[in-house]
């Protein structure tokens, strides 16, 4: 542990930190190596999480090395070049989405309300629940992706503040200004992509 502007930061948050912005960072170039960076980043906060009783947090963690690797297969492929992946979530399937994300989170935030000690329960849910869906749409390059981050990226700010995990809360500011970057740059992209695309 060392000491940051007063405060105690361990050397698994701020390796976490590290690995995360290595990671947006290159999921915004859609560079495959986003994922091993990826799976670095989430494994060490799902250490860091448990032990600060943000269990769906933790639990998310563990969801996402299992998405991370989802993802880098699907990038793997090589049947379409590069630029023409990035699209945008079709108005059907949006619905779908919102309708099951209010669902999970209902489920999830009462599960951990009525079952565990969890500190902060529904913010906890929610934002799984949004990064669960923001990180299967990046693996479907779907440029809403960077949406539902900046929203799930802001709570985490809020909760982290409260949890005393001070680095960690600057690192999810940071991502809220990469995620504004990717969607950024993904947009560029899709409007490279011929409309009958």
């Amino acid at each position: 542990m060392i000491e940051i502007f007063g405060e105690q930061i361990t050397w698994v948050e701020i390796a976490g930190t590290f690995f995360g912005i290595i990671g947006v960072w290159l999921t915004i170039k859609r560079n495959i190596f986003c994922f091993p960076a990826g799976i670095i980043n989430v494994a060490l906060y799902a250490f860091l999480f448990f032990k600060t009783k943000l269990y769906s947090a933790a639990a998310l963690q563990i969801v996402f090395i299992i998405l991370l690797i989802y993802g880098w297969r699907l990038w793997q492929k090589k049947n379409v070049p590069d630029e023409q992946q990035v699209t945008k979530t079709d108005k059907a399937l949006l619905i779908v989405l919102l309708i099951t994300g209010m669902g999970a989170t209902a489920l999830l935030g009462t599960f951990l309300f009525s079952k565990t000690d969890a500190a902060l329960p529904y913010l906890d849910a929610l934002t799984t629940v949004l990064s669960l869906i923001a990180q299967w749409m990046i693996a479907k390059k779907k440029i809403e992706n960077w949406l539902l981050w900046i929203a799930a990226d802001v709570i985490y700010v809020g909760m982290y503040i409260y949890k005393e995990l001070y680095m960690t809360s600057g690192l999810y500011f940071i991502f809220i200004l990469l995620a504004i970057a990717g969607y950024m740059e993904w947009k560029k992209t899709l409007k490279q992509i011929p409309s009958n695309a």
